[in-house]
């Protein structure tokens, strides 16, 4: 992994911690992460392998990620105050978030040294995973399956409360309109 590697994946960790504490959510929220994802895409993404079981291994740990980033999103406060959505990440949201993102981390520095090299060769033969960049593809699906997950979910959950609150369906006063699911 590159300094920049280590970089990109400590600021999407730090994105979440950022989120401990409650804030708006605005475009800068839901663009920052899908700036960084757009940047590893076009910087690591090199084509969707297809032969062997390389589709089986991209669409497992794709939807690995979504599952991380639903939980994640559902594991969010979300709530409607004075016309705006505010959201806060909850321990367990960003215990989700890092636990993933390390997960990724870790793999990609035990890939490229010592044991991790031969054991992953070994397993892609046996398992008939034809490529190395079915891995990193693999890897970049999950956490783009993660992100727009988690901040899709966010999304939907922050409208469908300032709906709600719109059409007086809440019995809540602004101040504790919350999403309840």
């Amino acid at each position: 992994m590159t300094t920049t590697d280590w970089i990109i994946d400590i600021a999407l960790i730090l994105i979440v911690f950022r989120q401990l504490r409650e804030e708006r959510l605005t475009a800068r929220t839901v663009l920052l992460p899908v700036v960084l994802m757009a940047w590893a895409g076009f910087t690591y993404l090199r084509g969707v392998p297809t032969a062997g079981n390389d589709l089986v291994v991209i669409g497992l740990l794709t939807a690995v990620g979504v599952v991380f980033g639903l939980s994640s999103g559902l594991l969010t406060r979300v709530r409607y105050s004075s016309g705006s959505v505010y959201i806060r990440a909850t321990a367990g949201a960003a215990a989700l978030w890092v636990v993933s993102m390390g997960f990724r981390m870790a793999f990609a520095v035990w890939s490229t040294y010592g044991s991790g090299v031969t054991h992953i060769t070994s397993f892609s033969v046996a398992h008939h995973i034809t490529t190395g960049q079915t891995w990193v593809t693999s890897l970049l699906f999950m956490a783009f399956g993660e992100i727009i997950a988690r901040m899709g979910t966010i999304i939907v959950r922050g409208r469908l409360l300032s709906v709600r609150n719109a059409q007086g369906g809440t019995r809540y006063p602004d101040s504790v309109a919350q999403a309840r699911f």
